[in-house]
């Protein structure tokens, strides 16, 4: 036995040792020494005895080595020895067991311990609370101890125990930080476990569990829904009644705190809803003599795994549905009530809960607007679902209801709203079709300013739309009034927007699901005046450009948020916001659209002259082949002959319908000096003299920045285009008074009576003016045969007048070619035909303008007779 084994209560000399270091003190000494004082101890008798004399010298250090080593040959009383061994093994005992081994075995027993839930079911809903069972794995796990003396006390004791006992138990749990409010109670039964290390207990009994405070428990699980709850601290208190065996090891008070932060907490599953329809169902009323009521039935399955051990058959319970109000102010408001069906739930596994809702009214707070805005709760709820965003409902226990259902859990849930996250849809491909038929544009006020609502153009027309219906519904639906905003693009570049703010009525028919397909709705709707605000006039003039040249017509994308007003089973309802996306078909206008409107002039009246313009007034016949009709109130448009503006023509109050469109009033205005006062009167002079000889004459016209006033921008983008027709044809007075049919109508000379031996000519000319007259002011003609052989020539220099209609002019002094091979052609030709041709430089006046055009007549077909009755003797007439 060492040193430090034998001599823990023994205060020995360093000296002694050094003196002697091979002695040893004899056991007696070593063991008898600490229980005896250190000075000499009077005996009852009052003698000293020699032994106690020794001992205090060894005690004081005065004794010599040979002293001490006399001394151990004494013999120890055996009594006194006994008696220091227990002493001082009872007092260590009391040392260990009161200081050391509780607080290490209660240490060891808080780290060691292992507890996993294997399963948690519940037997039965009673009506005081739940009775569960409950199956776990409990062991301790020396490992677990980090301290090494703690762990060897822990598994010695534990070892010498075995095993522990608990009696019938009560279980409280508080929640110290909301005011030690009591979240609920445990009974749990007596068992016997093994607490030796890694020894592996299976532990299944049947609890009961009572629901405490219901304000404590709402107020954590509401907290918790919401988020709010970062961390919760729990109390356990209980009695608890422990034995080893048949041994009582007496009654303990345990109290245990056990915080959960916010991340260790469950969370609620993720779910889908697998299913979703709504329907028309029978309300019974409660007297039988009353018909019977219609609600909208839905019905759910929603679908969840369960990722914790727990098992439990949930009985119905019935759920109030909510959604939000205007503000996060205002109450939520019910809008239907749920039942659920019985559900099994088993641990680790698919769950599917289903559920039937009914709606028999909408509140009145559900469609009310919201202050300051003209949406309700029901529109911001349509709103984020028709926009495919996620909505939030709100479901909360009914207080009430019914069933097999306890009141304290009724109680519960009806303190509990939870929110649901509910995702919206996506109606992308829901349009079939789109359509848009008999249009007609009507173009804006000419005095209405460029930013003014009323200078856009408006459009009406029928829409028709095919839409699909969500297999969700199934239920009529009777849709009465539509309302848009649509923006319209073409080649994904936006054209312009369409605006339909007030209600226009509609009709709907609803076609069932076929086999396979699906559900259809058709909607049809007369548009009357919608705005359209044309925002890039580029695009607008790349669509009509196509429409014209394109050869084919051209798709307009449409997308649009129409509010609708619905006749449902729950009353009429205003949907506002459903997202509708479609394509407008636009049938090409025609690849020669001026050629196919075959403009015709007609009733010319003169209304001002200067010596540079004419301004006119006539009517116009045109022909509208498009389908479309349209309503002009003014427009203006500029003609051109080789990029040289020569004149402007301006229509006011035009309705353009389809088909002919007869005496259109136009005023026009001759005007060559637009384009240059030398250039644009070549120009116009050639133009004039090319039509008047009857050449395929043909004029551009082109729009500009004041063909619509208030579209300024829309004539300066459609300049771009050219508009290129052949010169309208004036309509002249009939030939012979219009009794001879059989007469060309449309040469401005109508004959021409040639007097051989007075060697002068008459015309007879044909004046597309009704209530002006021309004045031919001079006359230099050549008469030609074969184009090049001169016949004879005219120059006259006397004005004479030209009224409307048919008139004939002075006798015409002529020079002959009497020489020329013409002039023989002329007189073969006598009782037969010839053809013609006439060169002429002519003066003409009309008010203050004045002009000099030219005349080419080529292969003018005439008669030739020798006239005798009336026309005396040698006279030749050419009829023209």
């Amino acid at each position: 036995m060492s040193d430090s084994e034998t001599t823990p209560f023994l205060a020995a000399s360093s000296s002694n040792k050094a003196a002697d270091p091979d002695a040893r003190p004899s056991l007696e000494q070593s063991e008898t020494t600490p229980l005896l004082s250190s000075g000499a101890t009077p005996r009852y008798d009052g003698e000293v005895d020699d032994e106690q004399n020794e001992t205090a010298s060894i005690a004081a250090g005065e004794m010599d080595a040979a002293s001490i080593k006399s001394t151990t040959d004494r013999s120890i009383p055996k009594p006194s020895l006994i008696a220091g061994i227990v002493l001082s093994l009872f007092a260590l005992g009391i040392m260990i067991g009161a200081f050391f081994v509780p607080v290490a075995v209660e240490e060891y027993a808080k780290q060691a311990v292992v507890l996993e839930p294997t399963n948690l079911s519940l037997v039965s809903i009673t009506t005081s609370g739940v009775r569960a069972r409950i199956q776990a794995n409990f062991r301790m796990d020396a490992q677990r101890v980090e301290n090494e003396h703690v762990r060897r006390v822990g598994k010695a004791v534990t070892w010498l125990v075995g095993s522990i006992g608990t009696e019938d138990t009560k279980i409280h749990v508080h929640l110290p930080d909301y005011d030690n409010l009591l979240l609920g109670s445990a009974a749990v039964p007596s068992m016997d476990v093994s607490i030796a290390n890694g020894q592996n207990n299976a532990v299944d009994f049947v609890a009961d569990l009572i629901p405490g405070d219901a304000e404590g428990i709402r107020t954590i699980a509401n907290e918790w829904l919401e988020g709010r709850l970062d961390t919760v601290r729990l109390q356990g208190k209980a009695d608890i009644q422990l034995r080893a065996g048949m041994i009582p090891l007496g009654t303990h008070s345990i109290v245990e705190s056990l915080t959960f932060e916010g991340h260790d907490m469950p969370q609620l599953p993720a779910y889908n809803i697998t299913r979703l329809n709504f329907k028309e169902i029978p309300v019974p009323e409660s007297r039988p003599s009353q018909a019977e009521k219609w609600a909208m039935g839905v019905e759910v399955t929603i679908k969840a795994f369960n990722d914790y051990p727990i098992s439990v058959d949930i009985p119905e319970l019935g759920f109030e549905i909510l959604v939000p109000g205007c503000g996060t102010a205002d109450p939520p408001i019910v809008v239907a009530s749920a039942i659920t069906h019985r559900t099994s739930v088993k641990s680790h596994s698919e769950v599917a809960v289903d559920a039937d809702g009914l709606v028999d009214k909408l509140p009145e707070p559900l469609t009310r607007a919201c202050p300051h805005s003209n949406s309700s709760p029901l529109d911001l709820l349509f709103e984020k679902f028709l926009g495919n965003e996620t909505t939030t409902v709100l479901v909360r226990g009914q207080q009430k209801p019914g069933g097999d259902t306890p009141g304290w859990l009724a109680e519960i849930l009806s303190s509990i709203t939870v929110p649901v996250p509910f995702p919206g849809r996506s109606f992308e491909n829901t349009i079939r079709d789109f359509s848009l038929t008999d249009v007609h544009f009507k173009m804006p006020d000419p005095g209405a300013e460029p930013d003014d609502p009323e200078s856009n153009p408006r459009v009406s027309g029928t829409i028709q739309v095919l839409a699909g219906l969500p297999s969700e519904m199934n239920f009529s639906l009777n849709v009465t009034n539509v309302r848009a905003n649509a923006d319209v693009f073409y080649k994904k570049q936006k054209l312009g927007e369409l605006n339909l703010k007030e209600w226009q009525k509609a009709n709907s028919t609803q076609f069932p699901a076929t086999e396979g397909g699906e559900a259809t709705l058709k909607i049809q709707s007369r548009i009357v005046d919608a705005p359209l605000n044309v925002t890039d006039a580029d695009v607008m003039t790349d669509v009509i450009a196509a429409l014209l040249f394109g050869g084919r017509g051209v798709e307009l994308d449409i997308n649009a948020l129409v509010d609708v007003q619905v006749q449902t089973v729950l009353g009429d309802l205003v949907v506002k916001g459903v997202p509708a996306e479609g394509k407008i078909p636009v049938k090409p206008l025609g690849k020669d659209l001026p050629g196919l409107a075959q403009p015709k002039v007609g009733n010319i009246e003169i209304l001002d002259t200067t010596s540079d313009s004419i301004s006119l007034r006539a009517l116009v016949n045109i022909t509208n082949p498009t389908t479309y009709s349209a309503t002009i109130p003014f427009i203006s448009i500029h003609f051109e002959k080789n990029g040289t503006t020569l004149g402007e023509a301006q229509a006011e109050n035009l309705d353009i319908t389809k088909g002919n469109n007869t005496n259109i009033p136009v005023f026009a205005k001759w005007n060559p000096t637009m384009g240059g006062k030398t250039k644009g009167r070549n120009v116009g002079r050639e133009l004039i003299s090319q039509y008047l000889s009857g050449f395929n004459t043909t004029i551009t016209i082109r729009t500009y920045n004041g063909t619509i006033p208030s579209l300024p921008s829309l004539g300066e983008s459609l300049s771009r285009l050219n508009f290129t027709l052949a010169a309208p044809k004036l309509r002249l007075p009939p030939p012979g008074g219009g009794k001879d049919k059989d007469k060309d109508g449309d040469h401005f000379i109508r004959d021409a009576t040639f007097h051989l031996w007075s060697s002068t000519a008459q015309f007879t000319l044909a004046s597309p003016l009704k209530k002006n007259m021309l004045y031919i002011e001079y006359v230099n003609a050549t008469a030609l045969y074969n184009h090049t052989e001169v016949i004879g020539t005219i120059e006259y220099d006397l004005p004479f007048a030209a009224p409307p209609g048919e008139s004939k002019t002075p006798r015409l002094p002529v020079v002959w070619d009497l020489d020329s091979v013409g002039y023989d052609k002329v007189e073969e030709a006598l009782g037969g035909r010839m053809k013609l041709d006439a060169r002429a430089m002519v003066g003409v006046r009309l008010g203050a303008w004045r002009e000099r055009v030219w005349y080419w007549g080529r292969g003018i077909g005439a008669a030739v007779r020798f006239k005798l009755p009336n026309g005396g003797p040698g006279s030749l007439v050419f009829v023209w």
